[in-house]
């Protein structure tokens, strides 16, 4: 499901790929990585390791010599010279998406639970439109988790904001749209717009709506595309931007 929302020069790699258990998980991690997770409870240090080791295998798809991904300002992670990344996790799922700077300018993903969110949060992480069209979502389609869907959507685009910008995004300084491949506004049923391999899918705007000025050199951080899926227990959000002029190409 999640290799499947990137272009083909992003390399994918989730940990059910890697067939390594706790320990050796655990053990993959370079030294100044375990200085900087060490005191960290069970949980988080098998995240960590986790998500790393799924990063390194991208890196090795990318012909990148392994490395060390150390967590920067505001714990997002830092990458070798030449490449770009992101990571994620969530129960019972980690991942890394990493590709080449002079492909990709930047890029981020982020998987949740498919469940609903508890009750209030939804109203804390959108936009009163945003949350409305939730809403409407879910009386037509309520076999979606659309709240924490949208979730993912704004955890991706921070996550693709920040490298760009060195600068706090907060939830209300995005707009997100989702569109469904199948038509919820048209009445879609919960078997509608499905996937025969039992995944929903649709695509994702994020209009940035604070000062986008960046410090990479690029244009400004004013619109990120994406897509998005849902299939069993997990839904994800992806974006990609592209350097000026470089064009994206085929899954």
């Amino acid at each position: 499901m999640i290799a499947d929302l990137f272009p083909g020069d992003v390399a994918v790699v989730t940990d059910a790929e890697l067939g390594l258990d706790d320990a050796a998980l655990l053990a993959s991690l370079f030294p100044v990585e375990v200085e900087q997770i060490g005191a960290a409870v069970e949980r988080r240090r098998l995240d960590f390791a986790g998500a790393r080791a799924c990063a390194r295998e991208a890196m090795a798809r990318l012909g990148v010599p392994a490395s060390p991904v150390l967590r920067g300002a505001r714990g997002v992670p830092v990458w070798p010279p030449g490449l770009v990344g992101t990571l994620t996790h969530t129960d019972g799922l980690r991942a890394a998406a990493l590709a080449r700077a002079d492909r990709v300018r930047s890029v981020g993903l982020d998987v949740e639970r498919h469940a609903p969110l508890a009750d209030g949060v939804l109203e804390a992480v959108s936009l009163p439109q945003e949350a409305a069209w939730v809403r409407a979502a879910r009386a037509e389609a309520p076999s979606v988790a659309w709240d924490a869907l949208l979730f993912t959507a704004k955890e991706a685009t921070y996550k693709a904001w920040f490298p760009l910008t060195h600068r706090w995004l907060g939830f209300d300084d995005a707009h997100i749209t989702l569109v469904p491949d199948g038509d919820v506004g048209d009445g879609m049923r919960a078997d509608d717009g499905v996937d025969d391999d039992g995944v929903v899918r649709g695509s994702l705007v994020s209009r940035i709506l604070v000062d986008g000025r960046t410090v990479d050199g690029g244009p400004d951080a004013v619109e990120f595309r994406g897509r998005w899926a849902v299939r069993g227990a997990h839904v994800a959000s992806a974006i990609v931007l592209r350097p000026a002029g470089v064009a994206s190409v085929g899954s």
